[in-house]
């Protein structure tokens, strides 16, 4: 089209954003990077055909990762050693990709390194500088990408001296490899240990998130309590895995007549935590309040935890895209004060 001779039909950009697709954004930790409300965990994501122990396959898969990015979906979160430690979970993201390449700037991926992986001598797990470097370049190939957006420690390596750690990962951020760097399972001692060490040295590998398991019927576990109070103080966001109670804090579970083979408590043998009367209690109070205030259970829990002090992105699993969508739809409520209250009174 002629510029001179024709009006060319642009829409009015702005010149900043706060949300995508109708999905809000927050900020992660004290960097610039924006992440999504809702994030997107597939550790259950997979080739069940290949026996990896994987649930949902590549059909369903790419499903949800194309209802994601309609929803706003944009921050997934994965790990090398996910699905029997296959790659497999990388492996799919990374199809996605592939057929989808246009859409790579509008996600952020976050992987995890640092357990056995790709070999099996010593030297193939931990958070030496070997075992870094290496596991990235893996990590690259299986996710079809040239950097990694968010790089997790999957967990604390006594054996390690800290500063080769992230020395190695400072490394990788200035090839341009990796972007931003966290860490997943850590104690607050270990997070004031590597923080230490950031003060002395000027790095670009400063820890802006860290992922460690939170949900309203447990808390935190019991080897990393006061996590998240000291994440929100030193402007680390608190990433929760398992934030829906490994799916007790859903509809699902509310008739357990219904439960059976194909369901994750069902297939992980731990169904038998429904029979604790005092935590399915809890349970059925908080879905009381929730359908009280014309919501799901899940959405109640995801808006809660999203009010939290210095909390990151809920990245709750998604077994299909109806699950999907429920937990989006919990990005934009906002809860008063009084039902912020009313919630914890039942925890």
């Amino acid at each position: 089209m002629d510029q001179n001779s024709s009006e060319m039909l642009l829409p009015d950009v702005p010149f900043t954003q706060e949300n995508f697709n109708g999905m809000p954004y927050r900020s992660l930790g004290s960097s610039g990077l924006r992440v999504s409300n809702i994030g997107l965990g597939t550790w259950k994501m997979g080739y069940p055909e290949t026996g990896d122990g994987s649930r949902i396959n590549e059909k369903t898969s790419f499903e949800i990762f194309d209802k994601a990015v309609e929803l706003g979906v944009s921050f997934w979160d994965t790990a090398n050693r996910y699905n029997n430690a296959s790659g497999n979970s990388e492996r799919i993201i990374g199809a996605w990709i592939k057929c989808n390449p246009s859409q790579r700037r509008n996600i952020i991926i976050a992987t995890k390194l640092g357990g056995l992986m790709d070999g099996f001598t010593p030297n193939h797990c931990g958070l030496s500088r070997n075992n870094i470097i290496e596991s990235v370049y893996a990590c690259l190939e299986r996710l079809h990408v040239d950097h990694i957006d968010l790089l997790y420690f999957h967990a604390y390596d006594p054996l390690t001296p800290v500063g080769e750690s992230l020395l190695a990962v400072e490394d990788l951020i200035r090839q341009d490899l990796v972007r931003y760097f966290a860490v997943s399972n850590f104690t607050v001692d270990q997070l004031k240990a590597y923080q230490s060490f950031e003060s002395k040295i000027s790095l670009r590998s400063k820890i802006v998130a860290v992922q460690n398991q939170f949900d309203l019927l447990h808390g935190e576990s019991e080897d990393f309590r006061g996590v998240r109070e000291y994440a929100a103080q030193k402007g680390i966001s608190f990433v929760a895995w398992s934030p829906l109670g490994r799916g007790l804090l859903t509809e699902k579970y509310l008739n357990l007549e219904k439960v059976r083979a194909g369901d994750r408590l069902f297939d992980e043998g731990t169904i038998g935590e429904t029979k604790d009367f005092s935590l399915m209690e809890k349970i059925y109070q908080l879905a009381v309040l929730a359908h009280e205030w014309n919501m799901q259970l899940n959405q109640l829990v995801i808006a809660y935890m999203l009010s939290l002090p210095g909390m990151g992105p809920v990245i709750a699993a998604s077994s299909g895209v109806r699950q999907l969508e429920s937990n989006a739809a919990a990005s934009s409520i906002s809860l008063s004060r009084d039902q912020m209250n009313k919630i914890k009174e039942r925890i």
